[in-house]
């Protein structure tokens, strides 16, 4: 029986990164094991938090003879930047990104494409505007 069985898709990476968030400190991935308790392997957590690491969401550093993680910013903006990465990967995965890119910018709701528009549009003709291009992009 495969270990993640009784757990909704994204359930393990969201336990993941709350315990990283309620740390003091960066955690090895002995650390996460023993927070989340038990019923994981111990290569279950180590390949979540280099999956989550690949996303961008984790930072990891030398800790000893293993790497010890650390959230890359607040809990609050990690979700964007999850979907984000999701969002990228599905494009990549398409055979034509101008078609992909034309078929969800025709789809979106007026509020969401004047959203994208103001996104797009450089910071020099919105004034105080630092320019958003990049903004919680962590690839």
């Amino acid at each position: 029986m495969r270990e993640n069985a009784g757990r909704a898709r994204g359930a393990l990476e969201r336990e993941v990164l709350a315990c990283l968030a309620a740390a003091s400190g960066p955690l090895t991935a002995a650390d996460v094991l023993s927070d989340l308790g038990g019923g994981l392997a111990y290569t279950t957590v180590l390949t979540t938090l280099a999956r989550l690491r690949t996303k961008g969401v984790l930072t990891r550093m030398p800790s000893g003879r293993a790497y010890a993680y650390a959230l890359r910013g607040p809990l609050e903006t990690l979700e964007s930047s999850l979907t984000a990465h999701r969002m990228r990967r599905l494009l990549d995965a398409g055979e034509d990104r101008a078609v992909v890119l034309a078929r969800f910018v025709a789809d979106l709701d007026p509020e969401d494409e004047q959203l994208l528009v103001s996104l797009l549009t450089p910071a020099t003709t919105a004034p105080g505007r630092a320019g958003a291009r990049g903004q919680g992009s962590t690839g």
